[in-house]
């Protein structure tokens, strides 16, 4: 299936834990909906459970031409497009297609809080190859960390340091 270039992706600010509902709701109104998801071990006093928790918790990101948003704003649990004026905010293709590839490279994922500083780099080899990001080192670890921007939230996955190397600005 080709991809509709004339469509962007947007974000959508949901009410507490109904991301899913509403992800699936907008599936099946024929909005193409992307809920990433990670695995959180939660704790309770008599066990411990994985669960598949948001990565941006109280956002969905839709696919759609932005004329066609009133059936969205209409969908329950749904409370506002995000944006930076009057208008919906588009989110750059870039970062949302980095955080497919970063889901399905099947690579241990978790939120990480929105860094402005730090050293912008590019993976060079392995499945996550041209995904671009910040460096982090901590402890022996580094980590490569995912922005999306509009949100200022970002998402975080451990890395070889051998496989990025610096973006070079001109």
């Amino acid at each position: 299936m080709e991809e509709d270039r004339t469509l962007a992706w947007y974000a959508v600010s949901v009410k507490p834990r109904a991301e899913k509902a509403v992800a699936e709701t907008l599936l099946r109104k024929g909005y193409d909906s992307f809920l990433p998801l990670y695995a959180s071990r939660r704790e309770w006093s008599d066990r411990v459970k994985t669960i598949q928790a948001p990565l941006f918790a109280g956002y969905v990101f839709l696919r759609l031409d932005i004329t066609r948003r009133l059936p969205v704003l209409k969908t329950p649990g749904v409370v506002s497009f995000v944006s930076l004026g009057p208008e919906p905010t588009p989110i750059e293709t870039p970062e949302i297609e980095g955080i497919r590839r970063l889901l399905q490279a099947g690579l241990p994922v978790g939120p990480w809080p929105y860094l402005r500083e730090g050293q912008q780099v590019e993976v060079a080899r392995g499945v996550l190859k041209g995904v671009r990001g910040i460096l982090l080192k901590m402890k022996t670890q580094f980590r490569l960390v995912l922005s999306v921007n509009l949100l200022q939230r970002s998402v975080v996955v451990e890395v070889d340091r051998d496989d990025v190397q610096p973006i070079l600005r001109p």
